[in-house]
C-alpha cells in the first residue's frame, strides 16, 4: 500500500472538492459540515484577539529546579507531591490530584502557542488576509528559528520529579500541543509570510525532534507506554513525520496503530480498560480516544481507513468510539466512578465525533459534535483537548 505525500493528499482533496465531495471516506458530502462557515466567527474572534499578542517562548521563564538550560523545556509531573513524612525528600504520587505548586510555565507557553498559531492559520485560510499568516510566522520564528528564544528539540527535562528524576519519557506528552501547530504550518507557508529558508528551518527543527523522540531513552520509554501516553507518542510521530515527509516513520506508526494500540488498549466491547483504571476515567477515556482518532485521521489513506480496521475478534477503533458515544451524549449514564477532578467540565466538542462521523459514515456523531462547546475556558480541559481547529483537518 502506498502512502500519499502531503502534496498528493492535498491534490486528492482538491480533486474530491471539484466533484462536490469533502471527504476521502464514504459519508455523503452533503452531510459533512461546512466548517469554514460554521466556525467563521469563532475563528476570527480568536485570531483577532491574538493579533496584538507577541510571541512568548520558554526562554521567558525559568525554574531553579530544572537541570537544563534556558532553551530546554522543563515541566514537573502533575500528580507528585511533597511527602508529609519527609517534606524535603523525594516526592510521592497521588494519582489524579494535580500539585498546584509544580512548575508549569513552559507548558502554559506551549499551550498558548498551540492556541494561537492554528487559529491564525485558520483565519488566513478563510479570509486570505495575510496579516493572520504573518503574525503566526512571528511565533514560528521565535519558537523554532531565533537563537535567542528558540526551544531545543528535545524533552530531556519534561515532567521531572523532585528527588526522583530530572526528566522522564512521560514528559513527551507535553508536546502533544505541537501537533496542531505542525498541521497549521503548511497553510501558513502558502501565504508567503514564512520565507522558503525559514520554512526549511522549521521543518528541520521538527525533523530533529522526531529523531530525538524515536532514538532517545525517554522517547523509547514513551513509545512503549501502554496507555494514552503510547497513543500520544504515535500521534505526535505520525503528524510530525507527515509534516516533514518521513515516509518510513509514517509506515511505522500505521503498523504500530494496528499491531500495538488497538490490540493493547481496546477491550472486547470497545471500552478502554487502561483509562478506566485511572482516578479520572471519563476524562482519560475521552482524551485517549481523541488521540486514537486523530492518529487515525493522520495515518489513514485512500486505500486504508484505520477507523474501520479491526482485529479478528472484532476489536476496533470504531467499536471504541461506539462504546463511548452514549456517555458523551448523556454523561449521567456513565456506569463507572466519576473523575476526582473536572468531572463537571467534560465533554467538549470532541474531534473524535467529527473524524469518526466522517470516516465511518455516522452523521449522528457529527450532529452530537455540533452541539458541544468548542472553547472551554477551563485550563485542564484546554490542555487535554489539543485539536481545536477542525478546519485544518477536514
Amino acid at each position: 500500500m502506498s502512502r500519499l505525500s502531503r502534496r498528493d493528499f492535498c491534490g486528492a482533496v482538491a480533486a474530491f472538492a471539484a466533484t462536490g465531495a469533502k471527504s476521502l471516506w464514504s459519508l455523503p458530502a452533503s452531510l459533512v459540515p461546512d466548517i469554514a462557515t460554521m466556525d467563521h466567527e469563532r475563528i476570527l474572534h480568536a485570531a483577532n484577539e491574538y493579533l496584538p499578542e507577541s510571541p512568548i517562548t520558554i526562554t521567558s521563564y525559568s525554574s531553579p529546579r530544572s537541570a537544563g538550560g534556558p532553551h530546554d523545556y522543563f515541566s514537573e509531573a502533575d500528580y507528585w507531591w511533597p511527602d508529609p513524612k519527609n517534606p524535603s525528600g523525594p516526592y510521592i504520587r497521588r494519582d489524579g490530584m494535580s500539585n498546584p505548586d509544580n512548575f508549569t510555565a513552559h507548558r502554559h507557553a506551549l499551550i498558548r502557542l498551540s492556541l494561537q498559531v492554528p487559529a491564525l492559520a485558520a483565519a488566513w485560510k478563510i479570509t486570505g488576509d495575510k496579516k493572520y499568516a504573518a503574525h503566526a510566522t512571528l511565533h514560528l520564528r521565535a519558537w523554532f528559528l531565533d537563537p535567542k528564544t528558540s526551544m531545543n528539540p528535545n524533552l530531556e527535562y519534561a515532567q521531572a520529579i523532585h528527588g526522583v528524576t530530572r526528566g522522564r519519557g512521560t514528559g513527551i506528552i507535553d508536546t502533544l500541543h505541537l501537533v496542531e501547530v505542525a498541521r497549521a504550518i503548511p497553510f501558513i507557508e502558502t501565504s508567503g509570510a514564512l520565507f522558503r529558508d525559514e520554512a526549511a528551518g522549521v521543518r528541520r527543527w521538527f525533523a530533529d525532534y522526531l529523531n530525538w523522540m524515536t532514538t532517545s531513552k525517554n522517547g523509547i520509554e514513551e513509545r512503549e507506554a501502554k496507555n494514552n501516553h503510547g497513543t500520544c507518542w504515535v500521534l505526535q510521530v505520525a503528524e510530525f513525520a507527515s509534516y516533514t515527509g518521513n515516509q518510513e516513520l509514517m509506515t511505522f506508526c500505521r503498523d504500530r496503530f494496528k499491531r500495538v494500540l488497538v490490540p493493547n488498549q481496546i477491550g472486547a466491547d470497545g471500552r478502554l480498560p487502561l483509562e478506566l483504571a485511572r482516578t479520572k476515567p471519563y476524562g482519560y477515556c475521552l482524551f485517549d480516544l481523541e488521540a486514537l482518532t486523530t492518529a487515525s485521521q493522520v495515518l489513514s489513506t485512500r486505500d486504508e481507513n484505520l477507523f474501520a480496521y479491526q482485529l479478528r475478534d472484532g476489536r476496533s477503533l470504531a467499536r471504541a468510539v461506539e462504546f463511548m458515544v452514549p456517555f458523551i451524549e448523556n454523561k449521567n449514564s456513565w456506569p463507572f466512578p466519576h473523575d476526582v477532578e473536572y468531572w463537571d467540565d467534560w465533554p467538549v466538542r470532541q474531534p473524535t465525533l467529527l473524524f469518526s462521523g466522517i470516516a465511518l459514515s455516522k452523521p449522528e456523531y457529527i450532529r452530537l459534535w455540533r452541539k458541544l462547546n468548542p472553547d472551554s475556558k477551563v485550563e485542564e480541559i484546554i490542555r487535554n483537548n489539543p485539536i481545536r481547529q477542525p478546519l485544518l483537518w477536514i
